[in-house]
């Protein structure tokens, strides 16, 4: 009996400090749990962003990126995505690509997020610090009273007062202020009080001791001004020659005649009345928004406009015809955006190899529809240009579309529809190796193009564009298929597909205010060609083959096959 109450008594201590251990442990569990929950929410109660993965809460670096936590590499070789048809040679050099590709795409992510972690700047945007603006003073600005109504751009590492005058002038803006230490606010007039000196106390990120706003304050510089004639601006757009009505110019706000009236000066006028619509009759222009267009006959054939440069030509056009140009301004009708006010239950993917055009799309259907789009990716350099979705968890449901340029079956599968955007591969591997070399809007220089860099780069992209397209194609259950060259040419019926398959109901005011500002600032500037082909023999060969592949899956999906500029001949 004392024998059984003897161990009794010690199977009772062991289990004590067994409960006992186990007790603390789960005080500590609790605790973990409590303050990653308050941290979260301090840090939503000040963003409009709800559900954000935990990795997106840490500050952006420019031009950071990485692969979303619980995202899976492809994985071709076990999925199998390629069926070609051809010769079994071609289907065993295709498919031996495969472990390659994947690779390939690992060492892309990675080797974006190398270079952005280490400081890599290669956009040529960020100019040497120098004050060639006038400050002006302290201003209000809050959700009740904003002081500048134009364009905002962010830059949460390298925001300088020249930074923002120089893309507040080059937008058409006088105005230029700064918010947050981060943020560049442009404008032509100043519709808020000032605040004291002392509200604005924050500095720049990238420049020490110049004032760079506060909390609801801008610190507002006035732009260096330029003789009239002499501005240089971006994203000015030629919309076409257009055929006078009786009542064209009622819905243009102003009217001015001028002896020897130019396209620049013209452009200069509406951009300072902040209106986003230029348009040129001979001795008269006329500025107003981008609805008006819809007043307008439709585009004429021929350019009986007789169309000059705008620049510095004076215009001569018949007085029955229109030259219609989109300033730099932004409509104010499609600037805001924001995110979707409920969750939506289905993913849709807007997928497309690197280098074709996936950020510019995004900017037209943000424009377009009004709300945001989101990433597979976080690129800390996109979410500085205004593209909040990247800071949003993909899956969240609150963007309109996700980027991804993964192929995987898994991957694919994971969105229940997808916007395949297709583009010609010689214009995609250019594209695609600026980048590389040269960041978003930079050129690489001919020494890249001539080492042995760009033979490596074709031979393993090449194969990966058309790697994507066939495996979209192959698993994916509802597909919009879009061609970056179509969205060129006739950018608005294809910008109807596009928001019809997102299933969004858009005016035809909301679509013109996007084509008129459909450039933004992801168009390398100018139109720097090489001077040689770059595409060896060898090149154009294997690539041709490719496109012959894609073409034929798109048909054998009962799709319009690849534009004919694209097809070998």
């Amino acid at each position: 009996m004392a024998k059984t109450f003897y161990r009794l008594q010690r199977f009772l201590r062991r289990a004590r400090l067994l409960l006992l251990f186990l007790g603390v442990a789960y005080i500590m569990a609790g605790s973990v749990l409590l303050l990653q929950r308050s941290s979260v929410a301090l840090f939503q109660k000040g963003t409009d962003t709800v559900l954000v993965h935990p990795r997106a809460l840490e500050v952006p670096n420019d031009g950071w990126r990485y692969r979303r936590p619980g995202s899976r590499m492809t994985e071709d070789v076990e999925n199998g995505p390629l069926d070609l048809s051809g010769s079994r040679a071609d289907q065993e050099r295709f498919v031996s690509r495969n472990l390659k590709i994947r690779h390939l795409r690992r060492h892309w992510i990675q080797g974006r997020r190398t270079e952005e972690e280490n400081g890599v700047e290669h956009s040529p945007t960020h100019k040497a610090t120098r004050h060639k603006g006038t400050y002006i003073g302290c201003f209000i600005n809050d959700d009740k009273q904003r002081a500048l109504g134009g364009t905002v751009l962010y830059d949460f590492r390298k925001m300088t007062s020249s930074l923002c005058q120089d893309t507040c002038s080059e937008s058409g803006y006088q105005f230029a202020g700064l918010e947050y230490g981060t943020e560049c606010h442009c404008g032509n007039r100043i519709s808020a009080p000032r605040a004291r000196r002392e509200d604005c106390n924050l500095d720049c990120r990238g420049e020490r001791g110049s004032p760079c706003g506060g909390v609801g304050r801008l610190s507002i510089y006035k732009v260096e001004e330029r003789l009239p004639g002499h501005r240089k601006y971006r994203n000015v757009h030629y919309h076409g020659c257009f055929q006078a009505l009786k009542n064209t110019s009622e819905g243009l706000l102003l009217h001015t005649s001028q002896t020897n009236l130019t396209l620049q000066l013209c452009v200069e006028t509406c951009t300072d009345k902040e209106l986003p619509l230029a348009v040129m009759r001979r001795r008269d222009c006329l500025c107003g928004h981008a609805s008006s267009l819809l007043k307008m006959q439709k585009n004429v054939e021929g350019h009986p406009c007789g169309r000059s440069s705008p620049t510095n030509h004076t215009h001569h056009s018949d007085k029955d015809y229109l030259q219609v140009y989109s300033t730099p301004v932004l409509d104010s009708r499609c600037k805001e955006r924001t995110f979707l006010p409920e969750r939506s239950p289905s993913l849709i993917a807007l997928s497309s190899f690197p280098g074709a055009g996936n950020t510019w799309v995004r900017h037209l259907i943000e424009l377009a529809t009004g709300f945001y789009t989101g990433s597979y990716y976080f690129d800390g350099s996109l979410y500085n240009k205004g593209f909040k979705g990247e800071k949003d968890y993909w899956r969240s449901g609150r963007t309109i579309c996700v980027k991804t340029h993964e192929s995987g079956q898994r991957e694919i599968e994971m969105f229940d529809s997808a916007i395949l955007l297709i583009r010609n591969p010689y214009r995609c591997l250019v594209a695609e190796f600026n980048r590389k070399c040269a960041g978003h809007l930079g050129y690489a220089p001919d020494t890249h193009w001539k080492s042995n860099e760009w033979p490596e780069f074709v031979d393993s992209y090449a194969s990966w564009w058309a790697s994507h397209a066939l495996s979209w194609l192959k698993f994916s259950s509802r597909l919009l298929v879009v061609h970056y060259e179509a969205l060129q040419t006739d950018l608005l019926p294809q910008l109807k597909l596009i928001t019809t398959f997102l299933n969004v109901s858009v005016p035809d005011q909301r679509l013109l205010c996007a084509e008129s500002n459909r450039d933004g600032h992801f168009k390398r500037p100018g139109s720097r060609g090489l001077t040689f082909d770059p595409f060896t023999l060898d090149m154009r060969t294997r690539i041709d083959g490719y496109i012959l592949s894609v073409d034929q899956a798109l048909r054998d999906r009962n799709l319009s096959g690849l534009p004919q500029e694209y097809i070998p001949r």
